[in-house]
């Protein structure tokens, strides 16, 4: 399968709440990206200027064999300098002020630069 073929058009609906928050520089400045790959894989969000991706997770990734590949992935983008935070899709719609403040918090770890607080 090729990687133009993995992107998928349709966002889900916890990841169109989150890019609403994310997209434009949104979160204090910050340039985010949609659907960005990264060698054999394809992010939901990644900051290029903090090497911060943001990953949210269906129902799907409870499952052991989906978990193994996320340990995986994860570990290879770890090991490309790319930090890597997860959230469950529910999280999104019950706690969003929680995920932003924790992507901001990441994105201040990366120390590139100062930003207001969200």
């Amino acid at each position: 399968m090729s990687r133009a073929s993995r992107l998928r058009k349709i966002a889900t609906p916890a990841e169109r709440i989150l890019w609403s928050q994310l997209r434009n520089r949104t979160l204090s400045g910050y340039k985010f990206r949609r659907q960005h790959p990264i060698d054999r894989y394809i992010l939901d969000f990644y900051c290029p200027e903090a090497r911060l991706a943001v990953e949210l997770d269906g129902s799907g990734h409870a499952y052991i064999g989906r978990q193994q590949k996320d340990r995986t992935r994860e570990a290879f983008l770890v090991a490309e300098g790319i930090r890597v935070l997860r959230f469950w899709n529910d999280e999104v719609r019950e706690n969003l002020d929680g995920i932003l403040q924790a992507i901001w918090y990441a994105l201040e770890e990366s120390g590139q630069r100062d930003h207001p607080s969200p």
